[in-house]
Parts: structure tokens; C-alpha cells; sequence
């Protein structure tokens, strides 16, 4: 495993190598859609879409706020708005960041659809913008993200390697994230590529605004209809729905199936460590929030994106846009060392506080 996560570590540097370029080493032309030359003395908007998952407020914001700073010398500003999961907010976030004439946005959005007439209205105004996260539709001019189709694979991998030969006989529910988010679709066709023919799919769902309470009533529900002794594992799109889940199954009697994940969240973390959850999927924030800070200044310098996104993504509304997709990797109790401690996003101390230390303890985690 560990060689594993160092070989998929030594391909994201490999992707990080080629895509972080500085913004001031993208080219001196003015991108055809990027706003006129600007110096380093620019207003980037940064719109994010809720604050109930940890990532948002703890990784993203701040690691972009650093990175728009070292890259204009302290002298770029990062305007921030978190829509709290309502895409009305956002639409309306956007038309403020508009008013106030930002030099480009870094939208990650709430709905995908729903937030195209507002792209719209920013490219009109003359301020592109970047697609973080997930992939937005209108007008997109860069977009970076992990490479979701990936992430449900890597999933539905760790959960068939933890079923074993409980696959052929067994049950697992499918709890995927919300229909309303592009992501979550291609986490669901990564997962069903993998899962489909392999194991029996007893109850799937598309969980509401990737709730976790919404999680735990569908996990009841499917509790309820599959019977408790049918159900082998359990997919979840993420770990807070994770959380949700293993609190329906811990209620109904349920121990010891392998539940799925993603985003290594500290409270997913430790889940793992205590074997509560098998598995996150552990995706590099700083890598993308790196390279959403560099598309973005680069735009807002009108300056060209060549150098930085090497890749080429079609939304359902713009084909072609310049883009990075950072790989990602599972996280299990065998590599919590060599991927969220080694890389900084927790300490030992964090993540074996108090009733966490004696199962630490037990796998070596000290």
C-alpha cells in the first residue's frame, strides 16, 4: 500500500510539475478571453460553495488566499463569499463580485446549472473566470479539479478489495452525493464502473445536498427495505455522509462492513483509524487550490494559460476549456503516514486526541 500511495504521490508531483508554472512565466500575450494587462495589483473573487464540509473554510480559502498573495508579491486581494449550499446566494454573490468589478472569479459552484447565467454575466463584463472544483457551466475559461471518474473507481475498488468474497453473495448500498453536482455524477460512473457485475446494488441513492442527516434517513430506508443481515458494505460518496451512514448502521446493530469515503476529513480520518470506515479518498488541496490561484491570476493579468493547464475539458456548454486534473489516492489505515501527516494536513497529535489514542496505538499510528 505504501508503495502504492508513493507511486500516485510521485504522478500527482509529476502533474504538479507541469501545471504550476508561475502566472508570471504564462506568456506575455493577452489571453482572448482573459480581461486587458493588468500588474499585480488585482481582486480575485473567490466563491465557494458551502462551509458545512471541513475542506472549504480549513484548506481551500486559505491556501488560495496564500497563493494569490505570493504570486502578486502581496499585492493581490482575494474577495470571499461561501454560498452555504443555496444557489440563489451564489447567483447573487456573483452579480455583487460583478458590481464591485473584481479582475476574476474562481467559482465553485453550488449548482452547475443554475450558476451559468451568472459566468455569463461575468464574461460579459469582461472577467473570466475559473471553474474550481467542480465544473460549472456558460462561459468557463479554465477549470481545475481531481479527476472524478477516478475518485469512483478508486472507491468502488477499496470496497470490492474489502468485501472479498462477501461480494458474490452480499448486498451494498450506493449513497451517492447530489444530483444537482456534476462531480457527483462522475464519482457515481467511476464507482458503477467498477462495482456493476461484481457485487448486487440492494437500495442506491442521490443524496440531497450531500447531507449527512440525509444520508442517515436513506441508510435507515435502506436498512429497513434490504434487512440488516443482507447488507455486505455500504458506498459513500464522501465522509460526511459516511458519518451519517455508520451512525444509521451502528443504531440498527450493524458492525464491521467496510463504508467508503472521501476528502480525508479529520473526523473520516479517524473513523479509519478505528476501522469504523474503511477508506477516504485523499485529494491534495494544495495542488488544486495552487493551480486555481495561478489560472486565475494569470486571467486577471490577461496573460495565456498555456503553461499551466495542459489539458482539455467539455462542460455540457463550452468544449475545450484549459484545464488541470490532479490525481488522488485511497487512504486507508495503512498510508495515514505517508499522505495526510506527511503532507501536512494533520498532525499524529490531531488525529489520536483523546479516545482516538488507543486504536492509534494499535496501528502503529504514534
Amino acid at each position: 500500500m505504501r508503495r502504492a500511495a508513493v507511486a500516485i504521490a510521485a504522478g500527482a508531483m509529476a502533474v504538479s510539475l507541469a501545471a504550476c508554472g508561475s502566472a508570471k512565466e504564462s506568456g506575455d500575450n493577452a489571453d482572448s478571453t482573459g480581461s486587458a494587462k493588468k500588474g499585480d495589483d488585482i481582486k480575485v473573487g473567490l466563491l465557494l460553495p458551502e462551509n458545512a464540509t471541513a475542506r472549504y473554510e480549513k484548506f481551500d480559502r486559505p491556501l488560495i488566499q496564500k497563493k494569490v498573495k505570493e504570486l502578486t508579491g502581496g499585492k493581490g486581494e482575494v474577495v470571499y463569499a461561501n454560498a452555504k449550499q443555496d444557489a440563489s446566494t451564489q447567483n447573487q454573490q456573483v452579480d455583487t463580485m460583478v458590481t464591485n468589478k473584481v479582475d476574476v472569479l474562481i467559482v465553485d459552484a453550488v449548482d452547475s446549472k443554475a450558476i451559468a447565467g451568472s459566468v455569463k454575466k461575468a464574461k460579459d463584463a469582461g472577467i473570466p473566470v475559473v471553474a474550481y472544483d467542480r465544473l460549472a457551466e456558460g462561459p468557463i475559461d479554465a477549470y481545475t479539479s481531481f479527476d472524478n471518474v477516478t475518485v469512483g473507481k478508486t472507491q468502488g475498488e477499496a470496497l470490492l478489495k474489502a468485501l472479498g468474497d462477501k461480494a458474490k453473495d452480499g448486498q451494498i448500498v450506493m449513497m451517492n452525493g447530489s444530483s444537482t453536482d456534476p462531480n457527483a455524477a462522475q464519482f457515481k460512473q467511476g464507482a458503477h464502473s467498477v462495482l456493476d457485475g461484481k457485487v448486487k446494488v440492494g437500495r442506491e441513492y442521490d443524496t440531497k445536498e450531500w447531507k449527512p442527516e440525509n444520508a442517515n434517513a436513506n441508510m435507515e430506508g435502506a436498512i429497513s427495505a434490504l434487512g440488516k443481515d443482507k447488507i455486505v458494505g455500504v458506498y459513500s460518496a464522501n465522509d460526511g455522509m459516511a458519518g451519517g451512514i455508520i451512525t444509521a448502521l451502528k443504531a440498527a446493530g450493524i458492525a464491521d462492513i467496510p463504508v467508503t469515503g472521501q476528502d480525508a476529513e479529520l473526523s473520516g480520518v479517524q473513523r479509519i483509524v478505528t476501522g469504523e470506515q474503511y477508506m477516504s479518498v485523499y485529494k491534495p488541496y494544495p495542488q488544486e487550490a495552487d493551480v486555481a490561484a495561478e489560472m486565475a491570476v494569470a486571467l486577471a493579468q490577461g496573460k495565456s494559460l498555456d503553461s499551466i493547464a495542459k489539458d482539455k475539458v467539455d462542460s455540457p456548454t463550452t468544449k475545450a476549456i484549459p484545464s488541470v486534473l490532479v490525481p488522488v489516492v485511497s487512504l486507508t489505515k495503512d498510508n495515514i503516514k505517508d499522505t495526510v501527516i506527511k503532507d501536512g494536513i494533520y498532525t499524529v497529535n490531531e488525529i489520536c486526541a483523546g479516545k482516538y489514542k488507543a486504536a492509534c496505538d494499535k496501528i502503529g499510528l504514534n
